[in-house]
């Protein structure tokens, strides 16, 4: 009996949570951080609704704020335990190595797309792709003067390994090495650089094509552009159809 109550009284217990806000929605809190703690068990949908409620300026993103728990995109239905680590940020704007040829990084220095490309050249491979994703100076007819770009750098690693080695199982490539740069750029700096290796160029193309989409569609980094007449967070399209907060794909 006493086993029980014990185990009752565990489950009931409050939650001591971290909660950390990247992008537009730190901007409408106000705060990179805080700590909370829940009465009682609650799911991630319940504690998105809590921290709304603490903030009301979240309100304004409607249904497409995403929640991430210690790392990892976590349905509506999933449970918060005590000493968890919470993450809440807007759709995304669009370390170890997998491999001896592969670089998966963030960086705040300058890329060196010359070298990186360089670097993944291989005696087996007759093909080596290279996209170089830099800052534009004029976006809808308004001037850009500099781009700002944030990550949540643990989970946002975490997914861009992920799309390193989904990208080695889809298509017949040697290496693939993905570089992000976080910080303030200017015009003509480059934000990002995918570089694929392979036997075959069919292949080195349609894996580099695949891999920034992939990576625009679910790693966790945001872009400000500042303009000359404002400023404005780029956020990407909500993941509709999973439910309140959950994205198309768990992180593994």
């Amino acid at each position: 009996m006493e086993r029980k109550e014990s185990k009752s009284s565990e489950q009931s217990a409050p939650r001591t949570v971290r909660v950390l806000f990247f992008g537009a929605a730190r901007d409408a809190t106000g705060c990179a951080e805080e700590t909370i703690t829940f009465a009682g068990p609650v799911t991630s949908a319940e504690a998105l609704r809590i921290l709304c409620q603490r903030h009301p300026p979240l309100a304004r993103f409607g249904r497409s704020l995403l929640v991430a728990i210690n790392h990892e995109y976590a349905p509506a239905e999933k449970v918060v335990e005590d000493g968890d680590e919470i993450a809440v940020f807007p759709p995304v704007s669009g370390g170890q190595n997998e491999a001896d040829d592969d670089l998966i990084a963030i960086v705040e220095e300058p890329i060196d797309v010359g070298r990186l490309a360089r670097r993944s050249v291989r005696p087996d491979c007759g093909a080596t792709v290279t996209f170089d994703g830099h800052v534009r100076e004029w976006t809808g007819g308004r001037r850009t003067l500099h781009l700002v770009y944030e990550a949540y750098q643990p989970m946002a690693l975490r997914e861009m390994r992920r799309i390193g080695r989904e990208a080695r199982v889809r298509f017949a490539i040697a290496s693939i090495s993905i570089v992000h740069r976080v910080g303030r750029l200017e015009t003509g700096e480059t934000s990002v650089c995918i570089v694929v290796s392979a036997p075959h160029r069919r292949e080195a193309f349609a894996a580099c094509e695949w891999a920034i989409a992939e990576l625009k569609r679910t790693v966790p980094i945001w872009k400000k552009e500042v303009f000359e007449d404002g400023e404005v967070w780029v956020e990407g399209e909500s993941p509709a159809t999973q439910g309140e907060n959950a994205p198309s794909r768990q992180l593994k």
